[in-house]
């Protein structure tokens, strides 16, 4: 029997009352499948239903197969060896105990057939370019990155028949995403992936698109995902433009029915005030006249409401396409002008800045770099958040950076006065009315920062940061798309299109940045370093 997932009537509510399901049917089968929706969608909750981790309200999941899940956060004891977090310590301590001329029954027992565990081990490591790491280290011994691909050989080696993925380039670098697509290229069993990668989502064979509690399916990849969305959508903005002018039509007719009527009333009452014919007549012309009259209106009102009906449904198969619209004049930096020196820069765990480095007008830096390199030590020292251990980082116009974990934010207010918090000299209005333009408009705006999905929380950072008074002339993000949706990430995109200051971003997310318009590429490795467009890639 090959592997499958088979999920019948399947319903989940949040316990605050919050449906995410009702009666969804769908399956999966064998190949790699990339499951997309907006943030809040319930995407992970899908994941989380299928791996065992909740339970649904009602109805069914059935898995033919062992399961094996990445999570979103991975998370391991950093007082565990690496053996132990690859689930295979007591194999291996076993058949070290033989190998030393222990011949316990129990040793044999716990080794079973899986004589070559330790060679499968570190092939697998090897694949995953963690050669290096060695058994007997500690966890916290790894960076994040490294964990989470550590996670994924556990997942390997246990050779699971149904592998569930949950943004899992999210914390690794160019180099460990590279190890990472080969693994999902190479899985031959039935594989869910839910990435904003599209790197990695042009791996997969189907894409599986969750929206409004239901799943469209999409042969190819997520480059023919995109193609046949914008045909079904020009399709769909077709139908809305035949139904408005239909809603128009239908209502102008009614109108001219309304008049017409209006005319023949007028008419009978003329007649029947001249008496020119007999009363018993005259009576019954009317009764038909009211009755014909009543006839045509409910007719014309019937093709109306049909109209308005067409048009609801064509404009519900337009997707909500909403993007950030903004005017940051103030943000402007004249070409040239100084916006940040580093100077003989030695940050807190090592790397450096040697000699000298400027940054000029709104020049638009990519900083990239391995996980552990000291991306975010270096933004957090050009912040002001943390000392370097020498040298000096100075900046010469107001700056603001939104960090990994957006706790920029108190979640115990409101959007609006999160906001308030940076801007204390704008009056309320003024506040709502930029919001809206973030796609916080009326209500929303009340939200409590902690009740956000993950797109809405950055949206509400990015808002606070770049309506911050005085304007930011120097914007710092550290890894924006992680946990965000496609949506998420072209408001981003087209947010920053906006912005006309300087700006620096720290990311593995190679598209993302090519979309912004990067002017000049840095490598930090050890020491930071300028680097062409052309080296930014995948070494091996």
């Amino acid at each position: 029997m090959s592997s499958s997932i088979t999920c019948t009537s399947l319903a989940f509510t949040w316990p605050d009352g919050t449906p995410v399901f009702e009666g969804l049917d769908t399956a999966f089968g064998p190949g790699r499948t990339g499951l997309v929706g907006v943030n809040g969608s319930g995407k992970s909750t899908l994941l989380k239903l299928i791996a065992g981790e909740l339970a649904p309200a009602d109805g069914t999941v059935r898995v033919a197969g062992e399961v094996g899940c990445l999570p979103q956060n991975v998370t391991l004891d950093t007082a565990l060896r690496v053996d132990e977090a690859l689930g295979i310590a007591a194999k291996r301590a076993a058949l070290h105990a033989i190998e030393a001329g222990d011949v316990a029954e129990e040793h044999f027992e716990t080794v079973g057939d899986d004589w070559d565990v330790e060679e499968r081990v570190l092939v697998t490591l090897g694949e995953l370019g963690l050669a290096h790491i060695q058994l007997d280290r500690t966890v916290g011994e790894v960076s994040g990155g490294e964990s989470v691909l550590l996670r994924l050989a556990a997942l390997l080696l246990r050779r699971p028949d149904v592998l569930l993925l949950d943004e899992p380039t999210n914390n690794l670098d160019l180099y460990a995403r590279r190890r990472l697509y080969a693994a999902v290229s190479s899985w031959p069993g039935v594989l869910v992936v839910v990435s904003h990668d599209r790197e990695l989502l042009d791996l997969v064979d189907q894409i599986a698109d969750l929206r409004s509690g239901e799943i469209t399916w999409y042969g190819g990849n997520f480059s023919a995902y995109e193609e046949a969305l914008a045909v079904e959508q020009e399709a769909a903005e077709r139908m809305v433009r035949v139904a408005e002018a239909d809603l128009k039509k239908q209502k102008r007719e009614l109108v001219d029915a309304q008049v017409k009527l209006a005319r023949r009333k007028r008419y009978g009452q003329k007649m029947w005030d001249q008496k020119r014919e007999p009363k018993i007549v005259m009576g019954a012309r009317k009764r038909a006249a009211q009755e014909s009259a009543g006839k045509h209106r409910i007719m014309h009102e019937e093709r109306l409401a049909e109209a308005k009906e067409r048009l609801d449904e064509a404009v519900e198969a337009v997707r909500d396409d909403d993007v950030i619209r903004v005017d940051l004049p103030y943000t402007a930096v004249p070409p040239g002008r100084e916006v940040l020196t580093l100077l003989d820069l030695e940050l807190a765990y090592g790397a450096r800045v040697a000699g000298g480095f400027d940054l000029r007008g709104p020049e638009r830096i990519a900083l990239i770099g391995r996980n552990g390199a000291g991306k975010t030590t270096l933004l957090r020292t050009i912040a002001g958040e943390l000392r370097p251990v020498s040298g000096e980082a100075r900046a010469h116009v107001p700056m603001r950076f939104l960090p990994q974990r957006l706790d920029v934010l108190d979640g115990e207010r409101t959007v609006a006065e999160n906001v308030a918090r940076f801007a204390p000299g704008a009056t309320n209005n003024r506040i709502r009315a930029r919001l809206a333009r973030f796609l916080f408009r009326g209500a929303r705006a009340d939200q409590k920062a902690a009740t956000l999905s993950g797109g809405e929380r950055f949206r509400a950072a990015l808002a606070a940061l770049m309506l911050a008074e005085p304007a930011p002339q120097l914007l710092m993000l550290d890894e924006p798309t992680n946990n965000l949706d496609m949506a998420s990430v072209k408001q981003l995109t087209t947010a920053l299109e906006s912005y006309e200051g300087a700006l620096i971003v720290a990311s593995h997310d190679l598209p993302f940045l090519e979309s912004i318009g990067i002017t000049r590429w840095l490598l930090l490795d050890g020491e930071l370093k300028e680097i062409t467009p052309e080296a930014v890639g995948y070494p091996a």
